[in-house]
């Protein structure tokens, strides 16, 4: 019988270095979003201890009593850039917003869920991981987590032809350039992780255990399919040192991507479809 996935994070791991952006994050949550605030939490390096000054972004989930409107969208974009701007020590910010009553659904039991309950560090307001289970390795946690990833394939082939194809059709100059780097670094780092979490999460049941560091999720994952093992590590190195680079997108969306999609869909089937 596989162990229990422990919460990782803490408060009291964040590094000195990002202190301060963590108490302007939780002052600033509490002073925009004021009672429609149910709770909120840090999740990824920084909780972790293992950001890197100028390298990591501040990832932030917000329970709302209720669902999000427009007006909080444009509250917390407009909080992701001033935070952005005013620390340094952040490669940006991103903030989740999900309606409390959403978080604690069953549909949403084995994906945002376990998310919240094992991945993320409470900030503010009451722990949602109250009214949720504990959550073992299982193959329906690693489907609805990262049974999706099909999904996510059309989408990044989307985006690439559009961070390149802006450039194109408006001229090449260095602004445009930067514009368009910019777009492919940010799809390469986003599309990498997704590709390393769900190749770990593949394997996660016969592992029996859990963990969040992308260069060890490659390599557990590369003991049990040996023949992508480099090609996977790769992809975890670049999850943390992205590149501008469209020929790494098509080796994600026409090579990797696919025969991972397919795999998955084979070993655990498809998260369940969503509203």
């Amino acid at each position: 019988m596989h162990g229990y996935i422990e919460r990782e994070g803490s408060l009291d791991l964040v590094q000195p270095e990002f202190r301060a952006v963590v108490a302007a994050l939780r002052d600033q949550v509490a002073h925009r979003f004021g009672g429609r605030l149910h709770s909120a939490y840090l999740y990824g390096s920084v909780p972790r201890g293992t950001a890197r000054v100028g390298r990591s972004d501040l990832d932030v989930l917000l329970a709302l009593h209720d669902d999000p409107t427009e007006a909080d969208r444009a509250k917390a974009q407009n909080l992701e850039a001033e935070l952005d701007a005013g620390f340094e020590v952040i490669d940006g910010a991103g903030i989740l917003l999900f309606g409390r009553d959403v978080l604690l659904s069953e549909l949403e039991r084995y994906d945002l869920g376990w998310f919240v309950a094992c991945l993320c560090t409470p900030l503010l307001g009451d722990d949602l991981a109250e009214h949720l289970p504990r959550y073992r390795p299982t193959s329906l946690l690693a489907r609805e987590t990262n049974g999706d990833l099909g999904d996510a394939l059309p989408r990044w082939r989307r985006q690439a032809e559009e961070a390149t194809g802006t450039a194109e059709a408006t001229g090449v100059t260095e602004a445009t350039e930067a514009i368009a780097d910019a777009a492919l670094r940010s799809l390469v780092r986003g599309a990498s992780r997704k590709l390393v979490r769900t190749a770990f999460t593949l394997v996660m049941p016969r592992y029996g255990g859990w963990t969040s560091d992308l260069a060890e999720q490659a390599d557990i994952f590369g003991r049990y399919y040996p023949e992508r093992a480099e090609q996977l590590r790769k992809v975890a190195v670049l999850a943390g040192n992205p590149v501008a680079d469209r020929n790494v997108l098509d080796m994600y969306t026409e090579n990797l991507g696919p025969w991972l999609a397919a795999e998955y869909l084979t070993v655990h089937g498809a998260k369940a479809p969503r509203p």
